[in-house]
């Protein structure tokens, strides 16, 4: 549960960043934690979310959101198959199964992609540079729960501050497969829109013009298109290259251009009615197929490519009479992904 309370600015909170403000008054254990409160539009000035770096006069209302204390969570190693591509003395790269949620929380206790890399690595191998909570050790990005693919994970916190400023910098070269409801007219695009917690559900994102929103950049380009069906509009195969890393970026973006990503249990709002469009899949058809950056030590060009996973291999199979042919951009990644292995680790896609 939350609670809302209150702070009213004094003379020396004048001209102070709303999440300095909150850091320091206390109101929050962290300037991060204050940060992230704000984006999620749970920090109010004068009964308005605003943006982080807006400045706090005196005499104004802050009415932050605060959870009550959780029960705590002990972190600890667990022997989860890891799908391992790359790994140092400084960090790994790995292929994430589905269903394998990233860090633990109240609602998943163990059983994640922490508890793994603590059996694999032992938890003195592991930067803890996410905050100050030492359920995100080796965290330095994150995949949702139900996404596959990809991603990279720090041993020491050199390596991690290193790898989350390139983050930071968009100069971790990103890109998922993703496949869309409809059609899509262009071959290539940009979707520049600002994502902030939804009105209606605190679960969801939206594309949303408020001062909590921000900026999220995600391009496309159209691999291949299959023509429509009886119980659907047809479905593109896409290529999407993340720019900014917000919460379920892609996934909100996509149902913005109103081309929801198919099998997508939130974000599926102009998808076809019928469940039979969503061609059996349990999740989003999204995987984090390709990732370039530079050693966080080293500075060596590092690069990887992962195929498909089975459950999104055989939806894609499945519509391969359908296909209204192969592009460029689809004959350049489809060459690329038959070099690549394919994932060895398979997850729960069966989750409640």
């Amino acid at each position: 549960m939350a609670r809302s309370l209150c702070h009213i600015g004094a003379a020396d909170d004048a001209d102070t960043r709303l999440d300095a403000l909150c850091a320091a008054r206390g109101l929050y254990a962290s300037r991060s934690a204050a940060a992230r409160a704000i984006e999620e539009g749970r920090v109010f000035v004068n009964g308005a979310t605003v943006s982080k770096k807006q400045a706090v006069a005196a005499g104004d209302t802050v009415v932050y959101e605060v959870d009550d204390e959780p029960e705590s969570v002990v972190v600890y190693g667990e022997p989860i198959d890891l799908d391992i591509r790359y790994e140092d003395e400084d960090m790994l790269v790995l292929s994430k199964q589905v269903g394998l949620v990233c860090h633990p929380s109240v609602d998943h206790a163990h059983g994640t992609l922490v508890n793994a890399l603590i059996w694999h690595c032992g938890e003195e191998n592991l930067c803890n540079v996410q905050g100050e909570e030492a359920d995100r050790l080796g965290i330095v990005h994150r995949l949702d729960r139900d996404t596959s693919g990809l991603m990279l994970a720090a041993k020491t916190d050199e390596a991690g501050r290193e790898l989350m400023a390139q983050i930071q910098d968009r100069a971790v070269d990103r890109h998922y497969l993703a496949l869309v409801h409809g059609i899509m007219a262009h071959d290539t695009g940009m979707i520049d829109a600002p994502i902030a917690r939804s009105v209606d559900e605190r679960c969801r994102m939206a594309v949303r013009d408020v001062p909590s929103a921000r900026e999220a950049i995600t391009t496309f380009r159209v691999l291949e298109r299959f023509e429509h069906g009886v119980r659907d509009d047809g479905y593109s195969l896409i290529e999407c290259k993340l720019f900014t890393g917000r919460t379920h970026q892609i996934r909100v973006h996509m149902q913005y251009t109103k081309h929801p990503i198919v099998g997508d249990p939130v974000y599926n709002a102009h998808g076809p009615r019928d469940e039979r469009a969503q061609l059996g899949l349990r999740r989003q058809f999204l995987h984090s197929y390709s990732i370039a950056f530079e050693h966080p030590v080293t500075g060596e060009s590092l690069a990887f490519a992962d195929q498909l996973p089975r459950d999104l291999r055989e939806a894609l199979d499945g519509l391969a009479p359908r296909s209204l042919g192969v592009t460029e951009a689809g004959r350049e990644v489809f060459a690329l992904m038959e070099e690549a292995p394919v994932p060895s680790v398979e997850g729960d896609v069966f989750h409640e």
